[in-house]
C-alpha cells in the first residue's frame, strides 16, 4: 500500500535521500553476510513477564522464526497489505512478527502492551485490522482472551494468534502460534507469493499511534523509507558502530522505540538486547552483563544513577560511552553529572510519531548543560550540523498570534517542521491531517521554542502549546520550572501544571514524586527556587502535590491532563487569590 504522494517519492529520490531497499531486506542481507551473530536477545525476567524461557537468536535462527511465522500467516489467509494490530513486549516474537508481516507485504500497527478494550476497539475500528498477533498472556493479563472478546465486535478482525505455552488453558478460536510454527509450513507455498507481490521501500511499513497524552491517539502511518530516514539521527549523534550491541528498554511500538531499537539495528546489523516493562534493577543487570555499547533511558531513570552511585556499580561505562535519552525533558546537573562522575555523553532526543526530531549531541554541542538545554537549530539556511538529517528538513518558529516567522532570540514560538523525516499524513483523518500542516507544508509540532545561543544556532525547548502557563500576562514555561525542580535532591520526578485563578488567570502547581524517605513541603521548594535557583518571583509554585509517582502513558509521557483533572477534582479554584498550603493528590 503506497500512500505517500508521488510528487514526495519522485523530489526524495532524486535527491538520494530515499532509495529502493525495505526493512526486510535489509534484514536478508544481515542473514547472509551475519548468519552466526547473535541479533537479538531476550530480557532475563521474560518469564515473569509472559510464556517461555529467555532466548537468545542469531540471525540465522530469527530467519528461521521468520519465515514459519509467514507461513502460518499466509496459511491463514493473511495477504499483502492486510492490516495487522501487533502487541507484544519487547523480546524475539516481536521482532519475528514484523519481519513476517514485512515479508508478506503486511501492514504492522503495534500497540503498548497497556492497551486494553476501549483503546484496542478505536485502533481496531479505524484501521480494520484483518488479524491480531499478541501474547497468550503478558504479565498477569490474558491478552489472547481479550482479543477474541473483540472479534463479536470488529468482524473484519479473522483472526487472533498468540504466542504461549501449548499446554495451558486457551480461549477458544484463538491460533496458538507456538504449536503451529514447530509444526512447519508450506515453504513452497511461501516463496511462490512472495514471488508474486511487488513490496518497494515506499509501501506502507507501520502505523503507529500518538501518545494521546491530550487527545485520542491518531495514526501515523511510515513506509520502509519514510522509516530509514530518521534512523541517522540516532546513529550519527551518539557515533554508532555496525555490529554494536544495543539495550532497548523502551517499548518498539512508536517512534523513541522502533527508530532505535528496531530501525537502527537493522542499518548497523546489531545485537538487539531486548527489555519491558521497564525494572531498573533488571536494566542495571543487563547493563553489566551484556557488553552493551548504547541504551536509552528516561530522565528519571538517570536521574536515580546519579543520586545513588552504587547503581552504577560494575557498569563498563568505557565501552558504555554514549546513552540516549527522550520522553521528557533533560536537566543541565544530569547530563553534567554523567560526564563528570563517568566519563558518559547523555544525547539529548526530541521528537514526535509525526517524525518532526530535533538531536543534541556532543560532536554538535559539546557542552554537557548546553545540550541539556539546547537542539541545533536544523533546517535553517546557513546553519550547519553535523546530523545528515538536518540538511533533509526545513524548521521555522511561528508566532501562535499574528502567524509571523521568528527570527530574533528570546520569543517563544511553535516549531513548525517540514522534509524528509515528516509523516505524510493521518490514517483515515483527512481533516486532522490538513488542520495539521500550515500553507507552506510545515508540521505543525505544537512544540514551543525560542531562539537561543551566541550566534542564534540553537533552539530552546519551552514547552507544549497547551501546557504554558500564562499568568498575569507573562508565559512560564513548565519544563523550565521543572528541570529545576528536579535538582531538588528529595525530588525523583517533578511535572508543572497551570490552575485556574479568577484574578490571574492560571497559577502554578508542582507536582513531585519523591524518593524513599524524603520529605518537602511548599515553603520549602520555593526557598529552594528562589534562593538557590534564583528564579524569578511570579514563576514559583502556588501549590505543592505530592504523589506516589507522575501519571504517564503507555509510552512513558507524563499525563498532564490528568494532573490538571486531579487538581480540580482535589482543589477547586479558590475564591480569592491566594497561596495554597502542600497538598496531595
Amino acid at each position: 500500500m503506497r500512500l505517500v504522494p508521488q510528487g514526495r517519492i519522485t523530489d526524495f529520490t532524486r535527491r538520494g535521500w530515499w532509495g529502493d531497499t525495505t526493512l526486510e531486506q535489509l534484514f536478508c542481507a544481515h542473514v547472509r553476510q551475519r548468519p552466526d551473530q547473535l541479533a537479538v536477545i531476550d530480557a532475563p525476567n521474560r518469564a515473569s513477564v509472559t510464556d517461555g524461557e529467555p532466548r537468545r537468536l542469531t540471525y540465522a535462527q530469527l530467519d528461521v522464526q521468520v519465515d514459519r511465522l509467514a507461513g502460518v500467516l499466509l496459511a491463514d489467509g493473511l495477504r499483502c497489505d492486510d492490516i495487522v494490530v501487533v502487541q507484544l513486549p519487547n523480546g524475539v516474537e516481536q521482532f519475528a512478527a514484523y519481519l513476517a508481516c514485512a515479508r508478506l507485504g503486511a501492514i504492522v500497527t503495534p500497540v503498548p502492551a497497556q492497551y486494553r478494550e476501549h483503546e484496542l476497539g478505536h485502533v481496531l475500528a479505524l484501521t480494520g485490522a484483518r488479524a491480531a498477533i499478541t501474547s497468550r498472556r503478558i504479565g498477569r493479563h490474558a491478552h489472547a482472551q481479550m482479543f477474541m472478546s473483540l472479534r463479536a465486535q470488529h468482524p473484519r478482525l479473522r483472526s487472533v494468534l498468540a504466542f504461549g505455552d501449548p499446554h495451558a488453558q486457551w480461549p477458544e478460536g484463538a491460533v496458538p502460534l507456538d504449536a503451529r510454527m514447530a509444526a512447519g509450513h508450506d515453504d513452497a507455498a511461501l516463496r511462490t507469493y512472495q514471488a508474486s507481490i511487488s513490496i518497494t521501500a515506499n509501501d506502507v511499513f507501520t502505523i503507529c499511534w500518538t501518545s494521546g497524552t491530550e487527545a485520542i491517539p491518531k495514526g501515523v502511518p511510515r513506509s520502509h523509507n519514510e522509516w530509514l530516514s530518521v534512523a541517522p539521527a540516532a546513529i550519527e549523534s551518539a557515533s554508532l558502530q555496525p555490529q554494536c550491541r544495543m539495550l532497548c528498554p523502551f517499548p518498539l511500538v512508536n517512534m523513541a522505540g522502533i527508530s532505535v531499537g528496531f530501525v537502527a539495528w537493522l542499518k548497523l546489523g546489531g545485537t538487539a538486547v531486548q527489555h519491558h516493562p521497564f525494572d531498573l534493577k533488571v536494566f542495571l543487570q543487563q547493563l553489566r552483563n551484556e557488553s552493551i555499547d548504547y541504551t536509552i533511558a528516561a530522565p528519571a531513570v538517570l536521574g536515580q544513577m546519579l543520586h545513588d552511585d552504587s547503581l552504577a556499580d560494575g557498569i563498563d561505562f568505557q565501552r558504555l560511552c554514549t546513552i540516549g535519552s527522550g520522553s521528557a525533558p533533560l536537566s543541565p546537573w544530569l547530563v553534567e553529572g554523567f560526564k563528570n562522575r563517568f566519563g558518559v555523553d547523555i544525547v539529548n532526543h526530541f521528537g514526535s510519531n509525526e517524525g518532526a526530531s530535533l538531536t543534541s549531541g556532543p560532536r554538535d554541542i559539546p557542552a554537557a548543560a548546553d545540550r541539556a538545554r539546547y537542539f541545533p537549530r536544523a533546517g535553517v539556511q546557513g546553519i550547519d550540523w553535523s546530523v545528515s538529517t538536518t540538511r533533509r528538513i526545513e524548521t521555522r518558529l511561528i508566532d501562535l498570534v499574528t502567524e509571523e516567522e521568528i527570527t530574533e532570540p528570546g520569543r517563544t514560538g511553535e516549531l513548525r517542521y517540514r522534509g524528509v523525516t515528516i509523516f505524510h499524513g493521518y490514517w483515515n483523518a483527512p481533516d486532522k491531517t490538513a488542520q495539521s500542516f500550515d500553507d507552506q507544508g510545515y508540521f505543525r509540532t505544537g512544540d514551543l521554542f525560542e531562539i537561543a545561543g551566541p550566534r542564534n544556532e540553537f533552539y530552546r525547548h519551552v514547552g507544549r502549546s497547551k501546557d504554558l502557563i500564562i499568568r498575569g500576562g507573562m508565559n512560564i514555561s513548565p519544563e523550565e520550572l521543572e528541570n529545576l525542580i528536579l535538582a531538588h535532591r528529595s525530588v525523583r520526578e517533578a511535572a508543572v501544571v497551570g490552575y485556574p485563578d479568577s484574578l490571574m488567570g492560571e497559577r502554578v502547581c508542582a507536582c513531585v514524586a519523591l524518593h524513599a524517605d524524603a520529605a518537602l513541603d511548599l515553603p520549602q521548594l520555593t526557598a529552594f527556587l528562589r534562593d538557590e535557583q534564583r528564579v524569578a518571583a511570579f514563576k514559583l509554585p502556588e501549590r505543592l502535590a505530592i504523589l506516589e509517582a507522575l501519571p504517564r502513558n503507555p509510552v512513558g509521557k507524563v499525563l498532564k491532563r490528568v494532573l490538571r483533572e486531579q487538581l480540580a477534582a482535589t482543589h477547586p479554584p479558590p475564591r480569592q487569590p491566594q497561596v495554597s498550603p502542600a497538598a496531595t493528590v
